[in-house]
């Protein structure tokens, strides 16, 4: 079987560089083997963000990709924190905010969009325990904001 590094590049998938953090945080922490990454934005690699709301602007489709966004950023910052996608051993936990209109429903099958690339790359580590919750709002009018916790090797 193929390792998270190797499954990335038979993917065709480069990640963005690492983004600044837009506030008084850090993009990860770790305790002992857990890292805690915080929560994400659909950012493109020029550092520009998708916008909008699911149902105003942008359809489910689009909110897919957009989760997919976050999650290549996730994987950018977990590669960051672990130096190698190799040595993430589970994606233990996805929390995963979308802004959406009143009385939209499809909330998981957006955060679909960040979890299937998880298991695309780590197979079924890449399989968490999750959340997909609405939001009128979310911080820069972008759609979709994802956080993580992932499980180290060793």
């Amino acid at each position: 079987m193929a390792s998270p590094e190797q499954r990335l590049k038979e993917l065709g998938l480069d990640l963005p560089p690492p983004p600044a953090p837009l506030g008084t945080y850090v993009p990860f922490r770790r305790a002992g083997n857990l890292l805690f990454l915080s929560g994400v934005g659909p950012r493109h690699a020029d550092g520009s963000f998708v916008t909008g709301r699911i149902g105003t602007g942008l359809d489910v489709t689009q909110g897919v990709a957009a989760a997919r966004l976050c999650g290549l950023n996730l994987l950018t910052n977990m590669r960051l924190a672990a130096g190698s996608l190799d040595a993430i051993d589970t994606i233990l936990k996805v929390f995963g905010m979308v802004a959406a209109v009143d009385g939209f429903g499809d909330h998981p099958k957006v955060i679909d969009g960040c979890t299937d690339l998880f298991v695309a790359v780590f197979g079924d580590a890449g399989r968490p325990a999750r959340s997909a919750v609405g939001m009128a709002h979310l911080p820069r009018g972008i759609p979709v904001e994802i956080e993580a916790i992932a499980l180290l090797k060793g």
